[in-house]
């Protein structure tokens, strides 16, 4: 044995493994508890964790939760238009909007437009904000299987409650709503439905009380799209 050695003995081999199977059931548990979770999400309407993270940062946090039947119908066909077209018959991930995302993508950064709102709802609840490849990687599977054990209206419910909606800590759409346009989600119109879809993508930025050409161009798109496809939302009618 040298000098070093009896100064810094190596743990026994058998410590050393028993750490490495705690570490290791510790992962395994942790990627294995959204999947147990997920299914109290048909009666519970959970925070988020970009909520959490408000909290635990002290920073301001306002959300009302409304069940779907208190929103105005005008709220999920603008985000099924603006968002997720194919909502309603994909399951969890939207392969041809993402196969076009990818061609079309330099680097993950770009791959929100092959996100569906059930992929949104997973990170929402479960995930964080930040894209990375090992993000996506836990996304895709815990997505398919959300889409699997809810229901699309639930989902549906479940995200219009959870997105952030304001650059002030309004998560959900009635806080959204009365942020906006100072009226319950329950009162939107197409056009104010639209407007709130057009600022989903980055809602600390743009503002749908005083939007903006580019905010204004995106809502008279998507409300005509709403307008035209009452049809795109047929599976949140299914109770």
């Amino acid at each position: 044995m040298s000098y070093l050695d009896y100064f810094n003995p190596a743990p026994p081999p058998k410590r050393r493994m028993n750490w490495l199977h705690r570490i290791g059931y510790a992962i395994v548990i942790f990627l294995l508890l959204p999947y147990l979770i997920a299914p109290l999400y048909l009666f519970i309407t959970p925070i988020s964790t970009p909520m959490l993270w408000r909290y635990l940062t002290g920073q301001r946090v306002e959300r009302i939760v409304r069940p779907l039947d208190a929103i105005s119908p005008t709220v999920p066909l603008a985000v099924i238009a603006s968002e997720d077209q194919r909502f309603c018959s994909h399951g969890g991930i939207d392969w041809t909007e993402l196969r076009k995302a990818v061609e079309d993508a330099e680097d993950v950064e770009d791959l929100r437009g092959g996100s569906t709102l059930t992929q949104q709802t997973v990170k929402n609840l479960f995930l964080w904000s930040g894209r990375s490849y090992v993000r996506k990687a836990l996304e895709f599977p815990l997505s398919a299987w959300v889409d699997l054990i809810l229901p699309k209206r639930r989902i549906m419910e479940l995200y219009l409650n959870v997105a952030e909606w304001g650059p002030n800590g309004e998560f959900g759409v009635e806080a959204g709503s009365r942020r906006a346009f100072n009226r319950s989600a329950s009162e939107l119109g197409y056009g104010e439905a639209a407007l709130l879809a057009a600022i989903l993508p980055n809602p600390r930025v743009r503002n749908a009380r005083q939007p903006g050409p580019g905010v204004r161009r995106l809502a008279g798109i998507y409300e005509r799209r709403a307008m035209g496809a009452g049809g795109l939302a047929a599976c949140i009618r299914r109770r």
